[in-house]
């Protein structure tokens, strides 16, 4: 261990890790680009791989390039930095077709990759780990790669400048409140992580505390003090997560000041969100997504849709606005009311309807009826049960946008087991800029419904 060696790099992993071989074991080393020759420091062995750190670069890529954010080499939040768009944004797609050779045995064209509107500055929300120093300063940051050790930081480039511009001043703020700080739950609790979330298209603001208890001397006035600081912050909230898990968010939200939830622009129409909910991070990069949902729906008659994993209706409002009939599916209760509203404040309450529940439990019971499917699932991609009940009963038409290229190949393959569905389209788009996530839509057709060909 600590052992320096010169090799080349060969290849990124998944999570853009450049990779290359000493004696003869897989090296991982964060930093290095394809074709380059690096001096590493190895500092840690697995069974199968090394792992290394980057001490310097011998013989450049010409991709590479001066990060834009300082902290790059020492925060794991972004690890791609290094690389240009151009070059970033080809490896996404590569990375898109490998995963489907690879893991799902699939052969099928993959388009070039959509870049988004912007590469810095996107964001439209943060969840920011906090600790007390020993002074009594409060750090904020994300966390080094493989860590849990912070990387103080008063600002981030992938953060919207209007987010961007509070993380100082709430640091101090949050030093001088004195409330407790204990992320890990190793002594008595207290706050764990500031969340931030903006409306980019309306300016809204919310302000999250997540705490593993409410016991936040004078929360309340701090709360006014904040709103009366930013008119655009709407609202100040409290999270309460007091379970030792990686899941950043607990299920009981408490409003302190203002309201919560902001209001928000997409597509045309205007959307209430929470600070709890989920939604898009990249809001013009999702707003590119509608378009093309439309276009893959355009051969058919608008007909009933179900969106399923449906959140607050940010892509199926916009296809009842074009004269599908939609019903959502999701399981988080906030998620379907605030869907709710969305279609009632938008004119869509006739053509638009959502139900709490599971997906896998909820969707058999509309496949028999409906002429598309819309997925948006999480990480994890689809359950087994999904995939049996879409096998089972298939729609004419399957939109299925991921963000996970990996799971994305597992679900194709076992869709596409037997001819039951063809696949017309694999579309990636760049929602994170400067990091390796990736997300794909997909469109298949059951096969006796495709449209004929052309020409």
């Amino acid at each position: 261990m600590g052992q320096r060696v010169d090799l080349r790099v060969d290849g990124l992993t998944h999570d853009g890790q450049g990779v290359g071989r000493v004696d003869g074991m897989a090296c991982f080393v964060p930093g290095a680009l394809p074709g380059e020759m690096v001096a590493a420091q190895l500092v840690h062995r697995a069974r199968r791989h090394w792992i290394a750190e980057l001490v310097g670069v011998i013989e450049p890529a010409p991709e590479r390039r001066q990060s834009p954010c300082i902290l790059a080499q020492r925060c794991g939040g972004c690890s791609l930095q290094h690389l240009e768009d151009g070059a970033e944004l080809a490896w996404k797609g590569s990375r898109v077709q490998q995963a489907l050779e690879r893991l799902g045995g699939l052969q099928s064209s993959v388009a070039p990759a959509v870049a988004a509107p912007a590469s810095l500055g996107y964001r439209n929300r943060a969840i920011i780990p906090l600790e007390r120093r020993d002074d009594g300063l409060v750090r904020a940051g994300y966390y080094r790669r493989g860590t849990h050790r912070i990387v103080n930081m008063n600002h981030c480039p992938v953060l919207d400048p209007r987010l961007d511009g509070l993380i100082a001043p709430l640091k101090a703020d949050l030093s001088d409140a004195g409330w407790p700080v204990d992320r890990e739950l190793e002594a008595d609790g207290g706050l764990r992580h500031l969340a931030l979330r903006l409306g980019q298209h309306t300016g809204e603001l919310l302000l999250t505390l997540v705490s593993s208890h409410a016991e936040l001397d004078q929360l309340p006035r701090w709360a006014d003090r904040w709103l009366k600081r930013w008119p655009e912050l709407v609202g100040v909230t409290l999270n309460l997560q007091p379970l030792a898990t990686n899941t950043l968010l607990g299920p009981c939200t408490e409003l302190v000041a203002g309201r919560s939830w902001l209001v928000e622009r997409f597509a045309g129409l205007e959307l209430r969100i929470a600070s709890d909910t989920f939604f898009q991070v990249n809001t013009p990069q999702a707003e590119r997504v509608v378009p093309l949902l439309q276009n893959a729906l355009a051969s058919q008659l608008p007909g009933l849709l179900i969106d399923a994993y449906c959140g607050i209706g940010t892509f199926g409002l916009p296809l009842a606005r074009c004269g599908w009939r939609v019903h959502g599916l999701e399981r988080n209760p906030e998620a379907v009311r605030l869907a709710e509203h969305n279609a009632a404040a938008n004119g869509l309450e006739a053509v638009a309807s959502f139900e709490a529940g599971a997906v896998a439990e909820l969707l058999p019971t509309w496949l028999e009826r409906c002429q598309a499917v819309f997925l948006d699932p999480p990480r994890k991609g689809l359950e087994p049960a999904v995939l049996e009940a879409l096998r089972h009963q298939p729609p004419a038409s399957l939109l299925y946008l991921s963000c996970d290229p990996a799971t994305l190949a597992r679900d194709l393959a076992l869709l596409l087991e037997g001819e039951l569905f063809a696949l017309d389209q694999l579309q990636p788009l760049d929602f994170f800029p400067q990091t390796s996530h990736v997300e794909t839509l997909a469109v298949l057709r059951r096969s006796d419904a495709r449209p004929p060909a052309h020409g």
